[in-house]
């Protein structure tokens, strides 16, 4: 009896994530499909020196094939290999090949699979296919069998079922508490407030709002900022940069400031229903955390119980201003319980599977 799915999916990458934000959601999905008793093999590219700075080796849960960015040998080679699974995903923002993905993805599917693309940007996409009539992705929505987005709420499904789509549903981010947990504090992320996130364009306006304006408005008090690309950013005195900050540090960054930040980038944020994977990994470590303000927050979290919402730097000073150790502790705690109930990615994967129709075929239960 087959004992699950083959999925083989095309993503950024799952081992490294330098320079990409996503790798997290997807180790968290595939992770929480293959202890379901699905088999997933992920393909990426070798892009981006994400290689010389992975975080993690090739994973027991999932095989990995990386392929030659620099010739389209290589991404057809994973083409070929990839014919035949029961479900074929295309990322969005893989970052080389994407146009051919797109197509090829859709040429490879035989009778017995079915293709899906996995939007982890969609309010990116959505403006980018909405600006272009041209744009060459836009003819191809309606053939995928599903769209999936980690984001975005009806705002964004509606606006693909507009372009034709099948079906579309959001996938949420969500936490891995095998990954994202409580651990002890660490003086050298010791913080009144920090922030985690790369250097983007729509993101930068929004940093210096919240975060860096905020950070100058309390110059008593500590800011720690973390991701690529902020070196040569002007900041007050009082923020401390770190860099990229690998993954096997992501806990003890939540656990050791008295609150982290979550900032959402410009589109996000307007799209709304768009919680970051940051949210749910800080929540997981029992952070509290201060967010901007964006729509269907209270879906995921309950404002003023289990996080802090701020509409500008202003707002972002006063939490950090009045905030209590107990307080924070208090809101932390509560937000940890939340996503433990509601937020896993095993919740996420059961989603996926009842989308998809098909069975849960659990490999804990024949061990």
């Amino acid at each position: 009896m087959k004992s699950g799915l083959n999925i083989a999916f095309f993503g950024s990458s799952l081992v490294s994530a330098y320079w990409n934000g996503a790798a997290t959601y997807y180790r968290g999905i595939i992770r929480a499909l293959h202890g379901r008793g699905h088999d997933v093999t992920f393909y990426e590219p070798d892009a981006y020196d994400r290689q010389k700075h992975r975080d993690i080796d090739d994973p027991p849960w999932a095989k990995v094939r990386v392929y030659p960015a620099g010739s389209e040998d290589g991404v057809r080679r994973a083409l070929d290999e990839a014919r035949g699974a029961d479900l074929i995903v295309k990322a969005s923002g893989v970052g080389v090949f994407d146009e051919l993905l797109e197509a090829a993805v859709l040429e490879i599917r035989s009778r017995n699979s079915r293709v899906a693309f996995w939007d982890v940007d969609a309010p990116a996409t959505l403006d980018r296919v909405h600006n272009d009539p041209a744009d060459p992705f836009r003819a191809l929505i309606p053939r995928y069998d599903f769209i999936f987005t980690y984001g975005g709420g009806e705002p964004v499904t509606s606006a693909y079922r507009g372009l034709g789509a099948r079906f579309c549903a959001p996938i949420y981010n969500a936490l891995d508490p095998t990954t994202h947990h409580p651990v002890p504090s660490d003086p050298k992320f010791g913080a009144d407030l920090a922030f985690l996130g790369n250097r983007l364009p729509d993101r930068e306006a929004r940093v210096e709002e919240f975060f860096l304006r905020a950070a100058a408005a309390l110059p008593d008090k500590r800011f720690l900022l973390a991701g690529n690309g902020w070196h040569d950013k002007p900041m007050s005195p009082n923020v401390a940069y770190v860099g990229h900050l690998y993954t096997k540090d992501h806990n003890a960054f939540n656990c050791s400031p008295r609150a982290v930040l979550n900032i959402s980038r410009e589109s996000m944020a307007r799209y709304g229903f768009s919680p970051a994977t940051r949210v749910f990994e800080a929540a997981g470590a029992g952070a509290c955390i201060i967010t901007d303000a964006w729509l269907g927050i209270e879906h995921f979290l309950e404002p003023g119980v289990e996080v802090l919402v701020a509409r500008d730097g202003d707002e972002v000073a006063s939490h950090v201003r009045s905030l209590s150790s107990d307080t924070a502790e208090r809101i932390g705690s509560a937000a940890k319980k939340r996503v433990l109930a509601e937020h896993t990615y095993d919740h996420r994967a059961e989603e996926l599977e009842r989308i998809l129709e098909v069975p849960r075929h659990d490999r804990s239960a024949t061990r």
